[in-house]
């Protein structure tokens, strides 16, 4: 299937789970961002400093010249499959998203900077496999909210959720229940949303994605328990349209700590 036509099928998919309360945002829809979300498995050891390193010297110096940021950089604490490096990567439109590697093989000061990641041997690789998704902003959301900066920046966390629905009906059900309230329960909870993102290319689909960032662990805990206690929430999610049957079958929650040259 050619790359444009299946982007613009994805699209529609995601615009027709976004229009619920979005008939006053037809602007919206062009100034959305798209995230690309890579994902390095790696091994304890040598292989950590390395990435760390080519994401700082090479990957975000490059990304900061074609225009993309502000680029999210962390790694997993609480989740299956550590040690894992997670980037998130947003742009203004899909396509150089999509094109992002050959772009970066014509960086000449990139490939300097990555000849170390790059050119790693097979006896001492640079990471095991990387795996790659690309989202689309929620019609409601539509832009990156990076958390303001503290005082002796002192580091947050991050949870990345990943909804995942037994239909694409079901899917599309589920992105209209967070334009149909969900949003102000989240900020009447008191959570610092990041972004929410409707997944176009990746596995596991449908699915969406969204990321929410706090002090620590001890405030995460208390903001879902004021989250689910919450009487609008409990009316949302009881709401027919939505209660009809369980429109999400899987949760992947993630734990996430941001690496030194974080940009989020």
């Amino acid at each position: 299937m050619d790359r444009r036509h299946f982007l613009s099928g994805s699209l529609a998919i995601s615009t027709v789970a976004g229009m619920s309360r979005a008939n006053s945002q037809s602007s919206v829809q062009s100034t959305r961002e798209f995230y690309q979300i890579r994902r390095y498995g790696l091994r304890s050891g040598p292989q950590l400093e390395l990435t760390e390193a080519y994401f700082d010297n090479a990957l975000i110096p490059a990304l900061g010249r074609m225009g993309h940021g502000p680029i999210g950089a962390f790694k997993l604490d609480i989740g299956p499959e550590t040690p894992t490096y997670m980037l998130i990567i947003p742009g203004s439109s899909a396509g150089p998203l999509v094109e992002l590697e050959l772009r970066l093989r014509e960086d000449k000061e990139f490939l300097r900077a990555a000849a170390p990641f790059w050119n790693a041997p097979d006896t001492e690789p640079a990471f095991l496999r990387v795996e790659v998704s690309l989202l689309a902003a929620f019609l409601g959301w539509p832009k990156l909210t990076p958390p303001a900066s503290t005082p002796g920046k002192t580091t947050r966390i991050f949870q990345l959720r990943t909804y995942e629905s037994p239909s694409d009906r079901d899917h599309v059900r589920k992105v209209e229940m967070f334009h149909s309230g969900e949003f102000e329960i989240f900020k009447a909870a008191g959570f610092h949303p990041v972004f929410f993102g409707d997944t176009l290319i990746g596995t596991r689909m449908p699915n969406l994605t969204y990321m929410l960032s706090f002090a620590d662990l001890a405030e995460l805990e208390a903001k879902w328990d004021v989250f689910r206690s919450d009487p609008s929430w409990k009316k949302l999610s009881a709401d027919p349209r939505f209660a009809f049957e369980p429109i999400v079958d899987n949760i992947t929650n993630l734990v996430l700590s941001p690496l030194g040259c974080s940009q989020i």
